[in-house]
């Protein structure tokens, strides 16, 4: 009987956890894509990178919210099976409620390990190839370039300024200050050049700017400027890059190469820095991926409490509400602490302390509290 029992909890816990997960992760990436937008309509990437882009962003987002989605989906079971008067019948049968108490435990750490493997493994690779997409990835859109009345410097080393943008297609006076090499076939290497045209337009493959009535002033190396004046020139705009950051942050490097770092202290090692900031960003970072999932199976306990059948006739309508802005209030403070638990070797230390002691201390006080309700 108990096995089916523990079937049937566990069937109930995942398909809340699942559904929870599922919508929660599907309105966070909803609204983080739509903020990425600005990869097609501001930097001119594909739609397509785009999209892979988005996409990669998923592990990073469900691992954020697998905490919470335990919490909200521990507390509906418990509540759904007590309203329909099914924790009642368990107990009345015989069924110790300890034994719950050990499967919900167990069932959050089998998703603090799905939490440290998404965390230490998937979610670093997946953010990092995210990265490697925009870095190989193409400038497509350069009519993204030429905004009205806007000083466009998406391109690194590139000023574009559209004073009017017409209905057919056309531009009026334009200016263009390239601080280096960006346009090959215009400026000279290491030297500015700038450029004022009064029209202009693309070229259909959108990767050329046809510009008609205009001045190209070029700075020599003595210092002097040189003026060239025209009637139709063009430039070609294909292979320009964007300043989208493309070399891995900290939380899209391996966490073996994290770890690498701290230990070897390699400045050889890529994305490794000896700075005391950055050193401690790296503590920060490990501490995140192993330490915060630790606080699953403590807020797993806490719930627990929920399965008690004392019932204080001023609280008992609130119970749920009382366990679940605790164990918010412990979900948020994991998240507060480890900003400060790289700071020292003893801060580090507490950070993993804290959850560790906390659990037998949770479970005597609920093993109390089911030993007063004299259910065995």
């Amino acid at each position: 009987m108990n096995n089916r029992v523990y079937k049937y909890f566990f069937h109930e816990f995942l398909r809340y956890f699942v559904l929870v997960l599922f919508a929660a992760t599907a309105i966070i990436w909803t609204i983080q894509a739509v903020n990425f937008l600005d990869l097609v309509t501001e930097d001119g990437h594909a739609f397509r990178v785009y999209l892979y882009y988005s996409f990669l962003l998923l592990p990073k987002v469900i691992t954020k919210l697998i905490p919470f989605t335990f919490l909200i989906a521990s507390i509906i079971t418990i509540i759904k099976l007590e309203k329909d008067n099914e924790l009642i019948v368990l107990w009345t049968s015989g069924l110790n409620k300890i034994h719950i108490v050990y499967l919900i435990f167990r069932i959050s750490l089998i998703i603090t390990l799905i939490q440290v493997l998404l965390s230490c493994f998937v979610t670093p690779e997946t953010l990092k190839y995210s990265r490697s997409i925009i870095k190989n990835s193409q400038f497509q859109f350069a009519s993204s370039l030429l905004k009205e009345k806007q000083f466009n410097d998406t391109v690194e080393g590139l000023t574009i300024f559209v004073n009017q943008k017409n209905v057919d297609g056309t531009l009026s006076n334009i200016f263009i200050k390239d601080q280096g090499q960006t346009l090959t076939n215009i400026s000279s290497p290491n030297l500015s050049s700038t450029i004022f045209a009064k029209s202009g337009y693309m070229s259909g493959d959108e990767q050329s700017l046809i510009l008609h009535n205009g001045s190209i002033q070029k700075a020599s190396k003595d210092s002097k400027v040189n003026i060239i004046k025209f009637e139709k020139t063009i430039i070609n705009l294909s292979g320009l890059t964007t300043k989208t950051i493309t070399e891995p942050k900290i939380q899209e490097t391996s966490t073996v190469q994290v770890l690498r770092c701290l230990k070897e202290k390699n400045m050889r090692m890529q994305n490794c820095n000896l700075t005391s900031d950055y050193q401690k960003d790296l503590r920060i970072e490990i501490n995140k991926r192993f330490g915060m999932p630790i606080y699953i199976p403590l807020i797993s306990l806490i719930i627990c409490f929920l399965l008690s059948t004392r019932k204080d006739k001023k609280i008992s309508p609130y119970r749920k509400y009382i366990y679940f802005t605790v164990c918010f209030i412990v979900l948020t403070a994991s998240e507060i602490t480890v900003r400060y638990s790289g700071n020292s070797f003893n801060n580090n230390l507490l950070y993993y302390l804290i959850p560790i002691v906390l659990l037998p201390i949770t479970y005597f006080f609920l093993v109390r509290t089911f030993k007063y309700e004299n259910l065995n």
